[in-house]
């Protein structure tokens, strides 16, 4: 299990000029404290960014992936539910910021 530690974040919403997409679209980039046992850990940081789309008030995390952010090398791995329900709830809570 990943222990998510959000410790800081940026969050921009994406413009779509020439509206294909329904709804709108946050790019969030979430810094992570990761425990020095976790397989994840990385002595050069590790960050999560999301695409967060919403669409008819309701949220959902559309894409999102772990990346050292020292080199922004993409990682191989994915949230677990209860992590996943976390992520959701931070982005949605944190949209208009």
């Amino acid at each position: 299990m990943i222990y998510l530690n959000i410790t800081s974040y940026t969050v921009e919403k994406l413009e779509d000029p020439i509206g294909l997409l329904k709804g709108d679209r946050y790019e969030f980039f979430l810094d992570l404290d990761i425990d020095e046992e976790d397989e994840l850990y990385s002595e050069k940081g590790i960050g999560l960014r999301v695409l967060f789309a919403v669409e008819n008030d309701e949220g959902k995390i559309a894409n999102y992936h772990f990346y050292e952010k020292e080199s922004d090398e993409v990682l191989d791995f994915a949230l677990e539910d209860d992590e996943e329900e976390t992520v959701l709830h931070f982005c949605s809570e944190h949209i208009d910021d």
